[in-house]
């Protein structure tokens, strides 16, 4: 894990105060922005995060989906926690404490906002940082890596309808024509052009793979320090006048991720899930695709809305409880593997322990 991967939240933290300070000194500038617009696109923020995405994408070998039958226990809990159980439970924590009893404390204008922001940062599953957090418990690479394709795959079909859903049932108008276009932007395209771009490189061998994502990462992560300078750029009046709202924000997104971590681990353990396997999962059930939710957020509700702030908030909380997660599941493997079955050692675990 590099040192700007490691620090990532004191950079979001950093850019809070820039964008809040550029937004109050050069308000021009942001303003120009907002009217760089072409069919609800705003373009310069839809450069950003292509330069965000796809260097992420660009990891992902789908040829892996063919080993997900190794691990279709894993594969199965994971599956359920990211599509059955963590959209839900956001959507369900974001409408009792941002709809209900943070209500008082928040603008009235922006609560479904909020919670609109709050169902789009669970509604996409991890796709990158998941290969950190795995890396760093030790936990089984081709699992990850078939389970974040498989995930990607999935995504592509069942993030607009989803999102849609649940936007429904929180009683959120959805603009289908801009979530449509939102996930042709932002999935679709990048998922293609990060794939031909990636069998172009292996044409060339894997060391020119591995020099281009050496390149990309920093681009990749400044793109997303830049728009998060132009969000909190558009957001500062309103952090300024109510600053609690970050913190707010962040109480049912800290809930939502250690439960489903832990129902995922407490899930694979029940169901005989090797820990190497298990580990991983619970990081792949608990983290999002952060990414692809401030894109969305942005695209449906626009730079200065609450659905924008609440995903940004995602952002800052990532990296300092993901490795919180990491440390649980480590911490907690000779308990995880005093209850397995036999059944659960594979080969590769043997292996992996010797």
């Amino acid at each position: 894990m590099s040192i700007f991967e490691r620090y990532l939240s004191v950079w979001v933290a950093l850019c809070i105060i820039a964008g809040i300070a550029l937004g109050q000194f050069i308000p021009g500038f942001f303003t120009l922005v907002a009217a760089a617009e072409f069919a609800k696109v705003n373009l310069v923020v839809a450069v950003l995060i292509w330069l965000m995405i796809i260097p992420m994408l660009l990891k992902i070998d789908f040829g892996a989906l063919g080993q997900v039958r190794e691990h279709w226990r894993g594969v199965g809990v994971t599956l359920f926690i990211n599509w059955a159980v963590k959209p839900f439970s956001m959507a369900l924590l974001g409408t009792l404490f941002i709809g209900y009893l943070f209500a008082p404390l928040l603008p009235a204008d922006q609560i479904q906002s909020y919670i609109a922001g709050l169902i789009l940062l669970a509604a996409a599953p991890c796709t990158a940082m998941v290969f950190v957090w795995s890396n760093l418990c030790d936990g089984e690479p081709h699992f990850t890596l078939s389970q974040v394709a498989l995930n990607d795959i999935i995504m592509v079909f069942l993030f607009a309808p989803l999102v849609g859903l649940l936007l429904g049932v929180a009683s959120i108008t959805v603009p289908w024509d801009t979530l449509l276009l939102s996930v042709g932007l932002y999935i679709v395209v990048p998922v293609i052009v990060a794939q031909l771009w990636r069998r172009w490189l292996l044409s060339s061998g894997p060391a020119a793979l591995s020099r281009t994502l050496s390149i990309l990462q920093p681009v990749s992560l400044c793109a997303l320090l830049a728009t998060l300078v132009l969000l909190f750029g558009f957001q500062g009046p309103q952090i300024l006048a109510q600053p609690i709202v970050i913190v707010l924000l962040a109480v049912p997104i800290l809930i939502q991720v250690y439960f489903n971590a832990g129902l995922a681990y407490w899930l694979s353990r029940r169901f005989g899930v090797a820990w190497c396997v298990a580990a991983p999962a619970a990081l792949i059930g608990a983290s999002n695709f952060f990414e692809l939710a401030v894109a969305a957020a942005i695209s449906l509700f626009g730079l200065n809305s609450g659905a924008a702030l609440a995903t940004v908030v995602g952002v800052l909380v990532e990296v300092p409880v993901m490795l919180s997660v990491v440390h649980l599941v480590k911490a907690t493997r000779g308990w995880y593997e005093a209850g397995t079955t036999p059944a659960a050692v594979t080969p590769a675990t043997i292996e992996r322990r010797s």
